[in-house]
């Protein structure tokens, strides 16, 4: 008790350290200390401290500005991106690694959405995690696509199902794969059209593999721990390069509006 008491009273004395050297200095508009940030989180998360804010800038999930003096400023994207984490943790239970991931692809939510359609997508998402298996006929359910279009899918080696116990199974990255397979070919995108992007992956995955296949087969389990999380977080920044590339390719094929 004595040792989280003192802790509470070192952390509200720095807060107000850092208060005084934004005052005094040239702080820009709308920065905020920790202190601060640590009170707006509050109205929603009843344990978030300091002290956790801090762990979370040391596990590589954000990085605030310093002033010269060595405080950390805030500002409100630094705390939209807190927010996300601490619902991740709060609502959906994923680990730090797999919350890096998420925000390296630039793309994380800071709304509440129902926890279990976003943890079947956060697992599709996932290299290490344990996806539920599907058969072909509980897939074609909840895709609402048709058998054929699945078959012709599977021709085309956009869907690469397993044979497991004499049985032909799907998981849920099959599933996610044919909804956006089928959403392009809402649009007229042929099955056949497809294979550009299974050859793109099958190319990144190559490259990924060079980089850290040997450690992913270390007989260490701590290296190869390091590796699947350094996997998890490559991937992640692979796609979101990928995007961007093709948004930067279709603003230019958008043209000027002048």
């Amino acid at each position: 008790m004595a040792v989280a008491a003192a802790q509470k009273a070192a952390e509200r004395g720095e807060g107000a350290s850092r208060e005084r050297e934004v005052r005094e200095g040239s702080r820009p508009r709308k920065a905020l200390t920790i202190g601060a940030v640590a009170k707006i989180l509050s109205q929603e998360f009843d344990d978030i401290s300091i002290s956790k804010i801090r762990y979370l800038e040391d596990q590589k999930l954000l990085a605030p500005r310093r002033t010269p003096g060595g405080y950390r400023l805030y500002s409100q994207a630094d705390v939209e991106r807190l927010q996300a984490i601490l619902r991740m943790q709060r609502d959906e239970f994923l680990p730090l690694r797999v919350i890096r991931q998420e925000l390296a692809t630039g793309a994380f939510e800071t709304e509440r959405r129902p926890s279990g359609e976003v943890g079947q997508k956060r697992r599709a998402l996932t290299v290490d995690s344990d996806v539920q298996t599907l058969s072909a006929d509980e897939l074609v359910e909840q895709a609402g696509i048709s058998p054929d279009f699945l078959r012709e899918l599977a021709d085309y080696g956009v869907v690469q199902p397993e044979r497991r116990e004499g049985r032909v199974g799907y998981d849920e990255t099959d599933l996610e794969i044919v909804r956006a397979a089928a959403e392009l070919a809402r649009h007229g995108v042929a099955a056949r059209n497809l294979r550009v992007f299974r050859t793109s992956a099958d190319r990144e995955a190559a490259l990924l593999e060079q980089l850290l296949g040997a450690s992913l087969r270390s007989r260490s389990q701590a290296r190869r721990r390091e590796a699947l999380e350094n996997l998890e977080n490559l991937a992640a920044v692979c796609g979101n390069l990928k995007q961007l590339l093709l948004v930067r390719d279709l603003r230019r094929l958008k043209g000027s509006d002048e």
